[in-house]
C-alpha cells in the first residue's frame, strides 16, 4: 500500500501546479505500476524508508471536487524521501578485535600531476624567446617587423647598437 502512495506522490509531482483529476491519476498510476520491475522495485526501497506513510492522515495529499492536490509538505517530503541516504561511520572496535584483523596497507599518496612546459613534443624545433637569444623587449621592438616574425632567425637579424 505504501508504493501505491508514493506513485501517488510522483504524479501528482510531476503533474502541472501539482493537481490531477482521478482520470488522470488514475491512467498515470496504472502506467507506472505496469511499467515492469524498475519502478516497483524503486518505490518499494522508498516504501522501507517510511513505512507508516499515510499520505491522507499526514496532509501530503488533499482531495476536492476538481481532482488530488499535492501539498509543499508533500513536496519536502518526497524530495526528502529521495535524498541519498547519508553515509554511516563504522562503529568503533574494541582493540581485541583489532588485533584478530590482518593489518591494513598504508594509504595510497595523492597524485600530483606535474608538467614541464620546457620540453617540446618530439620533431618540432623549440621555440625561440627574447631571452634565449639574448634580446631584450625594448631592442626587439625596434628591429624591423619582418625581423620579428615566427620565421626570424639570429643569422637573419640586423641589431642596433645600443650605446
Amino acid at each position: 500500500m505504501v508504493s501505491f502512495q508514493i506513485t501517488v506522490l510522483k504524479v501528482l509531482a510531476g503533474h502541472p501546479e501539482g493537481h490531477a483529476t482521478i482520470a488522470d491519476l488514475t491512467h498515470c498510476v496504472s502506467i507506472l505500476i505496469s511499467s515492469g520491475t524498475d519502478w516497483t522495485n524503486r518505490t518499494k526501497r522508498l516504501a522501507a524508508r517510511a513505512p507508516k506513510l499515510d499520505i491522507f492522515a499526514d496532509s501530503f495529499v488533499l482531495r476536492d471536487d476538481n481532482g488530488w492536490h499535492i501539498t509543499d509538505g508533500g513536496r519536502q517530503f518526497l524530495a526528502s524521501l529521495e535524498a541519498p541516504l547519508p553515509i554511516v561511520a563504522e562503529p568503533v572496535q574494541a582493540q581485541e578485535a583489532d588485533m584478530t584483523k590482518q593489518p591494513r596497507s598504508p594509504a595510497l599518496p595523492k597524485l600530483r600531476l606535474v608538467v614541464n612546459n620546457d620540453k617540446q613534443p618530439p620533431g618540432r624545433p623549440a621555440r625561440r624567446t627574447l631571452a634565449t637569444i639574448g634580446l631584450t623587449r625594448s631592442t626587439a621592438l625596434t628591429m624591423p617587423l619582418a625581423c620579428r616574425s615566427r620565421r626570424w632567425s639570429e643569422d637573419q637579424a640586423v641589431l642596433p647598437l645600443e650605446e
